[in-house]
């Protein structure tokens, strides 16, 4: 073998790796779900109308923003299966699951699952739909409402905004906010703050909704954590919505409060 002929494939291999490093690094599940076909954004886009899209995150989720047309069936192992194959039953087209973005795995789970439950001709589309709404929000539906203009979808910067680490959020309490734990029931351990804070699940409208009303009423900074972090991304399109603008999430969420309590793994707010 020449030189020139070993240094183009040493050039070759070098930008074959750089790809996959890429790849790995937007799509960091990919790797672990090798046996999920995925489907890219503009696949998706392309195929929208001969492919039945599954949103398989929570309700909550689903009815804050979703790909229109859309059917929404929770990831839950015993039961998305059974609900897929019916599905099936009524459709050769492929179909396609989604969640939140490249960080979430649901959409790879649920494809697993089915796959594993022998239902063919699925994918995962693991750009998720805060890639989707602001590529397509003409194809997109936030709080019921399509098309979406892009200026009211909230921003990863203006979320970031509003995180605040565990001493900020400390101080914040002993100066009077109101604490609230959105946590789902399956999620909840111990409250972080026993006879301190209020509890209410994203699906009960109402005790979220008294909240709001409560810290607006007393003019309080209204404090809220999740359990890692994620699900205050969506509450906050309810808390821009009833128009509220004293209020911050806890960085991390319960978990990361615990951790950073033990010294583990001090919280960082993203840069």
């Amino acid at each position: 073998m020449s030189a020139w002929c070993a240094r183009v494939i040493v050039v070759l291999f070098l930008a074959a790796s750089g790809s996959l490093a890429a790849e790995e690094l937007k799509f960091p599940h990919r790797s672990h779900f090798k046996d999920v076909p995925v489907m890219e954004l503009e696949q998706l886009y392309r195929q929208l109308d001969s492919s039945v899209v599954v949103d398989v995150r929570s309700r909550y989720e689903y009815e804050v923003l979703h790909i229109k047309g859309a059917m929404h069936i929770p990831l839950h192992k015993d039961k998305l299966p059974a609900a897929v194959r019916e599905l099936r039953a009524t459709t050769d087209k492929p179909i396609v699951f989604y969640c939140n973005g490249t960080t979430c795995k649901k959409s790879y789970e649920a494809a697993e699952l089915v796959i594993q439950a022998g239902v063919t001709n699925v994918y995962a589309y693991d750009a998720g739909i805060d890639a989707w709404s602001r590529k397509y929000p003409e194809l997109s539906v936030l709080l019921g409402k399509n098309p979406v203009h892009p200026s009211e979808l909230i921003s990863s910067e203006s979320f970031k905004k509003r995180l605040i680490n565990v001493p900020d959020f400390e101080a914040r309490m002993e100066q009077g906010a109101i604490v609230l734990d959105i946590r789902d029931l399956r999620q909840r351990d111990v409250m972080l703050f026993p006879m301190r804070e209020m509890r209410a699940t994203l699906d009960d409208t109402e005790k979220l909704a008294a909240a709001v009303i409560e810290a607006r009423r007393l003019k309080k900074t209204l404090l809220v954590y999740d359990k890692v972090g994620k699900q205050t991304r969506w509450f906050q399109y309810y808390l821009e919505q009833q128009g509220l603008k004293d209020y911050y999430f806890l960085a991390g969420g319960a978990e990361g409060y615990h951790e950073a309590k033990l010294g583990k793994n001090p919280i960082q707010i993203p840069d």
